[in-house]
C-alpha cells in the first residue's frame, strides 16, 4: 500500500492563495492570476513567501484590492451599484428563495435601518410601514376567525408573540443576517446597518404619543383606550426623545414577561436597538415583497416565516378570579351555575394529597383539575373550563377574508362571530 506524503498537504496549506473568484479589475496591472500559475512554482516558492512576510503571503505577487473611492467612503449608506457585487446579499437572496423580481438594490435598501441613513430615499423606513402593515393584518385576521372568542388582551399577546420585535428577531437571525460594527458607505451591503445611538424618531408607526406618558401621570391603560391610542400591540408609543420605543412584553408559562435570553448584544439599550433593527428588516423585506411580486407572493412568504412558527396559546392566559369569572359566564349563555364536585382522590391525610376536581353545569362538565387541594384543584378546574370556552375553534384550516382576494375563490362562508368576553370587575 504506498504511504501518504503528509509534507506535501502541509506545503500546500502554506502557499494557499486568496479566492479564485476575486475580479481581476481589482488586482494591480501585471500582476499574475493563481490559477495561471505553474503548479511546480507552487511548490518551490514556499520558502520565498516565508522570507518575505510574516504570514506566509507574497503581498508583491498577490496585491491587496484597491481601496473604494473616497465618494463611496462618505456616503452613510452602500450606493446602489455595490449591491450587484456583494456575495454576501447574493447568499441572502438565495438561502430565502426569493422571487427573481426582487432585485438585490432592493433587498440591500432593507438592510439600511434610518437610523445610519436619515434619506428616506435609501432607508427601510417606508417599505417596513408597509411590511409592518401587511404582517399585522394576516396574523390578525387568522387569530380572529381561528379563535374567535379570544380576550382583546390575548389577542395583542399572540400578534406580538408572532409579529412583535423579538420574533422577528429570532427570524431574522434565522435567516443569517449580520450586522455591521458600524454603518457607513464602505460596509458590505449584505450586512444590516443601524446606529446605536437610537432610532430615527421620524419613523413612521401606528397610534398616538399620549399626554400621560410624557408627563409621566398615572392613568388607567384600559382595553378600549389601548384599542384607540395605542400601538397594533396594545402598547404605550412614546415620542422618540429617547430613542428606544416601548419593549413588547412576552408571556410566558406563568403569564409573567421576559426579556429574551439569546441575545448577544451589550446592555439593555444596544439589545433593544438591535431587536428594533433586525425586526424592521424583516418588516422592510415583506414591504419589497409586496412591492415588486404582489399579494399573492407576499401572503405566501408571511404564512410561510411568520405565521408557521409554533406557539401555545393557553400559556398567555392569566385568570385573577377564575370561579368568579366563569360563573359570569354561566349567567350570561344562559347556563345553570358552575358546581364543583369532587370526582377523586388519594392520600388526604399524607405529605402530597392529590385531588381532583370537576366543574358542572348541570349534567355538562365543563372542566376538569388534580391539585394538592381541594381550594387549588377548584381554581384549576375553572381555569380549564374557561380556556376551553376561550380557545374555541372551528378548525385548523379555516378560511380568511383575504381568501376572497384570488381570483376563482368560491362563495365566502360567514366566519363565526363571539358576543365578546367575559369582563370581571
Amino acid at each position: 500500500m504506498k504511504r501518504l506524503r503528509l509534507d506535501r498537504w502541509t506545503g500546500q496549506l502554506l502557499v494557499a492563495r486568496p479566492p479564485t473568484s476575486t475580479p481581476l479589475r481589482y488586482a494591480r496591472p501585471g500582476a499574475v492570476c493563481a490559477r495561471l500559475a505553474p503548479r511546480r512554482q507552487q511548490s518551490t516558492a514556499i520558502a520565498t513567501q516565508l522570507s518575505t512576510s510574516s504570514d506566509g503571503f507574497d503581498y508583491d505577487r498577490f496585491p491587496p484590492l484597491e481601496p473604494l473611492p473616497p465618494t463611496a467612503t462618505s456616503l452613510p449608506s452602500p450606493t446602489p451599484d455595490r449591491a450587484l457585487k456583494s456575495a454576501r446579499l447574493a447568499a441572502l437572496h438565495a438561502r430565502l428563495s426569493l422571487p427573481e423580481k426582487l432585485p438585490l438594490q432592493t433587498l440591500a435598501r432593507t438592510l439600511v435601518d434610518s437610523s445610519a441613513d436619515e434619506n428616506p430615499q435609501f432607508n427601510n423606513s417606508n417599505l417596513a410601514f408597509v411590511g409592518q402593515t401587511l404582517i399585522n393584518y394576516h396574523v390578525a385576521e387568522w387569530l380572529m376567525v381561528r379563535y374567535p372568542r379570544l380576550p382583546m388582551a390575548i389577542l395583542w399577546a399572540a400578534m406580538a408573540a408572532y409579529s412583535g420585535p423579538a420574533p422577528l428577531f429570532q427570524i431574522a437571525q434565522s435567516w443569517g443576517v449580520k450586522s455591521a460594527a458600524a454603518p457607513g458607505g464602505e460596509v458590505d451591503p449584505g450586512l444590516l446597518q443601524f446606529s446605536l445611538e437610537g432610532l430615527n424618531p421620524s419613523d413612521r408607526k401606528f397610534g398616538y404619543s399620549r399626554l400621560e406618558v410624557e408627563r409621566k401621570h398615572k392613568f388607567r391603560h384600559s382595553i378600549s383606550s389601548g384599542v384607540i391610542f395605542d400601538d397594533d400591540y396594545g402598547q404605550l408609543i412614546f415620542d422618540g426623545k429617547t430613542g428606544v420605543e416601548q419593549k413588547e412584553p412576552t408571556a410566558d408559562e406563568n403569564g409573567g414577561d421576559q426579556t429574551p435570553s439569546h441575545m448577544s448584544y451589550g446592555d439593555e439599550k444596544t439589545r433593544l436597538l438591535a431587536e428594533q433593527a433586525h425586526a424592521k428588516f424583516v418588516r422592510a423585506l415583506v414591504g419589497s415583497i409586496y412591492a415588486h411580486c404582489g399579494r399573492d407572493t407576499v401572503r405566501a412568504f408571511i404564512k410561510s416565516h411568520v405565521m408557521s412558527r409554533t406557539l401555545d396559546i393557553s400559556t398567555l392566559f392569566q385568570f385573577k378570579s377564575p370561579t368568579r369569572e366563569l360563573a359570569m359566564l354561566c349567567e350570561r349563555e344562559d347556563f345553570e351555575p358552575p358546581i364543583a364536585r369532587l370526582l377523586s382522590e388519594t392520600g388526604r391525610h399524607s405529605r402530597t394529597p392529590v385531588f381532583v376536581v370537576g366543574i358542572f353545569s348541570g349534567k355538562d362538565k365543563l372542566g376538569e383539575a388534580a391539585g394538592p387541594s381541594l381550594d387549588a384543584a377548584r381554581w384549576k378546574a375553572a381555569m380549564n373550563a374557561l380556556k376551553a370556552w376561550y380557545l374555541y375553534s372551528p378548525g385548523e384550516h379555516v378560511r380568511v377574508p383575504s381568501d376572497m382576494l384570488v381570483s376563482d375563490a368560491r362563495p365566502w362562508e360567514p366566519a363565526h362571530i363571539d358576543i365578546g368576553e367575559v369582563i370581571s370587575f
